[in-house]
C-alpha cells in the first residue's frame, strides 16, 4: 500500500474545521480525531478498489542489441484481466547507465485491454545491459491511497560498440580502388600480383617492361601490378590493465575496437581475410573464419561485452594464440599501450614469437599535449607535461619496435582508427601485404 500527496493534503485541508468548530466551543481534538478517521476510511476505501497485482500481466518487448550512445525504444506491456480500471505510474528498473532516467510513465489500461508503454534509453556503456523488474503503482478512483506490486520481468540489451570511425571508411575505399586499378587512376609498380598488359608512357617504371609481349605486339609493352589478396590480418586488442586507461572521452580499450572495426572493414572489402583475438592473460574473445556481410557483426558481437582486466597482459600467450588459428598471417596488429619501456618490456620480448614472415603493426591511442596558450590552468599544465612524457617515453618503445622489424603508431582516440587503416594502406601500396 501507498499513500499519495492528496492524501496529505486532505489531512491538512482538515485544519479548517478544527478551527471553525473550536470558535464554536467543540473539542479540536475530538474534531481533528473525527476529520483523520474520515481520510483513512477513504484511503482504505481507495486502497480496496485499486486494482490488485493479480489482475495484471506485464510482458517486456524491444531489440535485443543497441548501438552505445543512440537512442533506442523498449516497450512494457500491462494487460489487465481484471475488472478495475488500471491507473497509476510504471517505473521500468534499468541501471542508471542505460539513460532511463528517473521518471515514472503514466498508465491507464481498462479493464481486460492491453497497453503499451514506451521506455526510451540512451545506453553510456558498452556491454550487457539489464532490468530486473518493473514496478508499478495502481491508485484508487479518489487517487488517495493504491496498491505497489514489483514485477520481476528482466530485460537484457546488449549495447554494442557504436563505429564512429565508419565516416573514415569511403576515402579509404576509394584508395583501396585506387590501388586495385579499379578507378580511371592507374596506380604504376605498386603490389605484387600481374593484373594486365598496357602500352608503356613516359615515367612509367622501365623494370616493369614485359620483354616477350613488346616483342609480340611491336610496341614497348608494361605489366601492371596490383595487390595481392587472400592475405590474413589477425588483430590483437590487449584488455590488461592498461587498456583501462582514460583516453579522450573514453577508455583505451574502445578507441582500440574502433580502429579494428575500421581496419576490418577495409580489409573486408580487399579481399582479405580478418581474424580478432582479445587477451590478456586468458582469451576474451575470438572470431575467425567469418567473410564478407557476417565480419563486422561478428566482431561487435565478441566485443560489446569484454571490459578491461587489471592484470599485465601475458604477450607470450597472446602471440600462441595467434600460432594457433592455423594460418600464416601476414600482418599482425597489436594494439596495446606504449607507455613506457619497463611497461612493454614483456611486450618487446615477446615479439621474436611471431610467425615468420608476418608485419607488425603496434597501434596505440593516447592522449596528446593540449595546444592551448592562453588561460591555461594548473591542471592543464600538469595534464600536458604528463603526456608529454608519456609521448617520449612511447618513442622509445616505437623505436623498439622498429628495430625488431615492426612499425609502431600512436594518435588520440579519434586519429588512431585512421592512421591505423593508412598504414595497411600503405602496406598494400608497397607491395608488403
Amino acid at each position: 500500500m501507498f499513500l499519495t500527496g492528496l492524501f496529505a493534503l486532505l489531512i491538512g485541508i482538515g485544519i479548517v474545521p478544527v478551527i471553525g468548530l473550536s470558535v464554536l466551543g467543540v473539542d479540536p481534538w475530538l474534531t481533528l480525531g473525527c476529520w483523520m478517521l474520515l481520510c483513512l476510511l477513504l484511503a482504505a476505501l481507495d486502497f480496496a478498489l485499486a486494482a490488485t497485482s493479480r489482475e495484471i500481466t506485464v510482458t517486456r518487448r524491444g531489440p535485443e542489441r543497441a548501438l552505445r550512445d543512440e537512442h533506442v525504444q523498449t516497450e512494457v506491456l500491462l494487460h489487465n484481466t481484471g475488472s478495475r480500471r488500471l491507473r497509476g505510474t510504471l517505473r521500468d528498473g534499468w541501471q542508471p547507465t542505460a539513460g532511463a532516467g528517473t521518471a515514472r510513465a503514466e498508465v491507464d489500461v481498462p479493464a481486460g485491454e492491453r497497453r503499451a508503454h514506451v521506455i526510451a534509453l540512451r545506453p553510456r556503456r558498452r556491454g550487457e545491459l539489464r532490468s530486473g523488474f518493473v514496478a508499478l503503482r495502481a491508485r484508487g478512483p479518489l487517487s488517495l491511497a493504491g496498491r505497489q506490486a514489483r514485477f520481476d520481468v528482466p530485460g537484457v540489451i546488449r549495447v554494442l560498440p557504436p563505429f564512429t570511425s565508419r565516416r573514415h571508411l569511403p576515402s579509404r575505399l576509394a584508395r583501396l580502388r585506387e590501388l586495385d586499378g579499379n578507378t580511371a587512376v592507374l596506380v604504376r609498380g605498386q603490389g605484387t600480383e600481374f593484373d594486365s598488359l598496357r602500352e608503356y608512357v613516359r615515367g612509367d617504371d622501365v623494370r616493369s617492361i614485359d620483354w616477350r609481349a613488346t616483342a609480340r605486339a611491336g610496341t614497348t609493352m608494361l605489366r601492371t601490378w596490383r595487390p595481392e589478396r587472400d592475405r590474413h590480418v589477425v588483430i590483437i586488442i590487449d584488455t590488461g590493465r592498461t587498456s583501462a586507461t582514460r583516453v579522450g572521452d573514453g577508455v583505451r580499450l574502445d578507441a582500440a575496437m574502433e580502429a579494428t572495426l575500421l581496419l576490418a572493414a577495409l580489409a573486408s572489402r580487399a579481399g582479405d581475410h580478418v581474424h580478432l583475438i582479445m587477451f590478456d592473460r586468458a582469451l576474451r574473445a575470438r572470431v575467425t573464419r567469418a567473410e564478407g556481410p557476417a565480419l563486422l557483426p561478428a566482431f561487435v558481437n565478441a566485443m560489446a561485452p569484454i571490459e578491461p582486466t587489471l592484470i599485465d597482459t601475458d604477450w607470450e600467450g597472446a602471440f600462441a594464440q595467434v600460432r594457433a588459428l592455423g594460418v600464416r598471417p601476414s600482418l599482425v596488429v597489436a594494439l596495446t599501450a606504449q607507455d613506457s619501456v619497463a611497461a612493454a618490456r614483456g611486450f618487446l620480448g615477446s615479439l621474436a614469437l611471431l610467425p615468420r614472415g608476418a608485419q607488425l603493426l603496434v597501434g596505440t591511442a593516447t592522449d596528446l599535449p593540449s595546444e592551448r596558450v592562453e588561460q591555461r590552468t594548473a591542471e592543464d599544465v600538469f595534464r600536458d607535461a604528463a603526456s608529454a612524457r608519456a609521448a617520449r617515453e612511447a618513442a622509445e618503445v616505437s623505436a623498439a619496435v622498429r628495430r625488431a622489424g615492426g612499425d609502431a603508431v600512436s594518435a588520440d582516440a579519434d586519429g588512431l582508427p585512421p592512421l591505423v587503416a593508412d598504414r595497411y594502406l600503405a602496406l598494400k601500396a608497397a607491395g608488403k601485404l
